[in-house]
């Protein structure tokens, strides 16, 4: 057996000048020299996991062999992957999955099933990240790839989140419209209780709030029961992939991207291997942390599906189907269709999503902050102990809060716009960044991905490619049709695998054939070794190697990001002010076809409003909204 007896440590016995990964940490006796100090870079990163439903000591590491120890250790560790997947269910979210079932149904439910293996995978790498580095993803990205990148992904972040958390304060205004409570007081209270929430000084106290919120998510069951949709229906709109019959191929393809886009979220992997260090989990508990990552998973399908189901029912055969204004439009329709207690549940939910999102989206951003400045950023602190820390979660929420409250609906629809827009263009970018790190044996060592992992997630980070090809070409081109999508899609298709088997098969040949990028030696490593096994301090690491073809498609990203965000800047400004800056309009959206717009759109729907469904994620919330 491998477990470490009680009371014994582990001691790091390589000289100070031997950084050299393959040498895993030896177990020394009790009273030896005590162990280097991990990667963390604070203090407070170390210590007791202290979790919202139990406590497990710095040094219990010994692997649990009755189902109670399980049951127990479970209990404690569970939190990262509940809250960041539930915190995804933000007002976005209700948005889309809302107006993909006013709009088509439950024919769009299937979209939703091949989401589950991306969402493990990309929140796994990071947990697993988090775990054995015990720093952040940003502060890695610095670290490993240098200065220019580490702040554009950190500039990027900051800009985005603080744009997502906006959006959250607008869902929070649908609320307070529909229960008749002050918009400016309601706001207020509001940006109160979210920075309350974090600023306990507290993790466990934090992390038993946020789980109340978690189980807030649940209140959109008793609105699926009220509305009761036939469990067949939803079954068949969950295995039977369909495409919406008499619909505009481009709109329901923007519509699917949004779904993709409000589902998986760059916010996501900052927070939870942010989350994941400042609770002290360790490589020993990481099959306890996926364990918890698919409760969050699980919980996150049950409400879009939830969504998308009732939605669909509550519209179906009603002059409202096809004809999604906003969500305050669903609080209507439950309350005049169902009754008000399906309503108040519903808006209660939403309520929910976002106070959970905007603290998650927040503390994302507040964690990499901090974590590339290297100033003390732990839950665990207080707030005079944190301050620059607190400071920028405080910040954010203020700001957000405020543009809301004093905002024009016009204005807030302009940001909005930026939200959708950024989000999809900068995804793609976040999963590579994560690829490479999980393929950096000097920082995950024997944790590193294998063959298959890479070879997933390499076919999914295409695809994000392509749907961002494809969204942002129909932002700055409208008039892009369906057909042009579809073939950018095979096309871009065929040429990413065959791209992808390129470079993976002599990748597979150097570092060992089936165990993919992993040394010989982290192969032979026993049990607990790797379970035991940290990422030395950053500084001891030795340099990042890139070969040319990582440093070929870094370069195109890099092109294909700055001259797409430059683009939707010129959209965006030039909604704002009312200026028109001339961009070549080329014709990639076919030959005319007069009667085809008309005769894609929901019969009796206004020909306008075929730009409205084209929006992703329901940008019509805004428009209508925060009044």
């Amino acid at each position: 057996m491998n477990n470490i007896p009680a009371g014994e440590t582990l001691v790091d016995h390589r000289p100070a000048n031997a950084a050299s990964p393959e040498r895993p940490l030896t177990m020394a006796e009790p009273g030896g020299r005590p162990p280097r100090l991990p990667a963390v870079l604070d203090s407070a990163h170390l210590g007791d996991i202290e979790g919202a439903f139990g406590t497990i000591r710095q040094h219990d590491t010994l692997r649990r062999k009755s189902w109670k120890a399980r049951l127990t250790t479970l209990l404690a560790i569970i939190g990262p992957g509940l809250i960041v997947m539930v915190g995804d269910n933000d007002a976005g979210a209700f948005g889309t999955y809302t107006q993909a079932g006013q709009n088509y149904g439950v024919s769009l439910l299937w979209a939703l099933m091949l989401l589950i293996p991306v969402l493990y995978v990309n929140q796994e790498m990071v947990a697993r990240l988090g775990a054995v580095t015990g720093v952040g993803h940003a502060r890695l990205i610095f670290a490993r790839f240098g200065r220019f990148w580490g702040a554009f992904s950190v500039i990027d972040l900051v800009l985005l989140n603080a744009l997502t958390i906006v959006t959250e304060f607008i869902g929070i205004t649908f609320v307070l419209r529909y229960f008749g409570v002050p918009k400016i007081p309601g706001l207020l209270a509001a940006g109160v209780f979210i920075i309350g929430a974090v600023s306990t000084g507290s993790f466990r106290q934090f992390e038993r709030l946020a789980m109340l919120l978690v189980a807030g998510s649940l209140l959109l069951l008793p609105v699926l029961v009220l509305v009761h949709p036939p469990i067949g229906v939803i079954a068949h709109g969950l295995l039977v992939p369909q495409w919406p019959a008499h619909s505009d191929t481009a709109a329901v393809m923007l519509l699917l991207i949004a779904i993709v886009g409000t589902t998986v979220a760059p916010w996501q992997l900052f927070f939870q291997q942010s989350y994941i260090v400042d609770k002290r989990i360790t490589p020993a508990f990481s099959a306890y942390a996926k364990v918890d990552l698919w409760l969050g998973i699980g919980l996150v399908m049950i409400g879009a599906v939830a969504m998308v189901a009732f939605s669909a029912a509550l519209f179906a055969g009603k002059p409202g189907f096809g004809h999604f204004s906003d969500t305050g439009g669903i609080l209507a329709a439950l309350h005049d269709h169902v009754g008000p207690y399906a309503a108040a549940f519903f808006g209660i939910a939403l309520l929910d999503a976002c106070l959970i999102g905007a603290a998650a989206v927040s503390l994302a951003t507040s964690y990499a902050i901090a974590d590339v400045l290297q100033v003390r950023h732990s839950l665990h602190r207080k707030i005079t102990d944190a301050t620059g820390f607190y400071l920028a979660y405080g910040i954010l929420i203020a700001i957000a809060g405020g543009l809301v409250a004093i905002s024009s609906d016009a204005f807030l629809g302009f940001l909005t716009n930026a939200v959708q827009a950024l989000a999809g263009v900068l995804l793609p970018s976040a999963t590579v960044f994560l690829l490479l790190l999980c393929n950096d044996r000097a920082v995950l060592g024997p944790w590193c991905n294998g063959l298959g992992r890479n070879l997933f997630t390499g076919m999914v980070i295409w695809v994000l490619v392509l749907l961002s090809i494809i969204l942002t070409l129909a932002t700055i081109f409208p008039t892009v049709s369906g057909a042009v999508m579809l073939k950018i899609l095979i096309g871009g298709g065929m040429l990413g695998l065959i791209g992808l088997l390129l470079a993976l098969a002599p990748r597979d040949r150097r570092h060992g054939g089936r165990n993919g990028g992993r040394d010989r030696a982290f192969v032979r490593m026993t049990s607990h070794e790797r379970r035991t096994w940290r990422m030395p301090p950053l500084d001891h690491l030795p340099d990042s190697a890139m070969t040319m073809m990582t440093m070929l498609w870094m370069g195109v990203l890099r092109g294909y990001l700055l001259i797409a965000v430059a683009l939707i800047a010129v959209k965006v400004a030039e909604a704002a002010t009312g200026v028109t800056l001339h961009i070549p309009q080329f014709d990639i959206a076919g030959p005319p076809n007069p009667g085809e717009a008309d005769k894609a759109l929901p019969q009796g729907q206004p020909p306008h409003a075929k730009e409205a469904i084209r929006l992703p994620r329901a940008l019509s919330d805004v428009r209508d909204g925060g009044s």
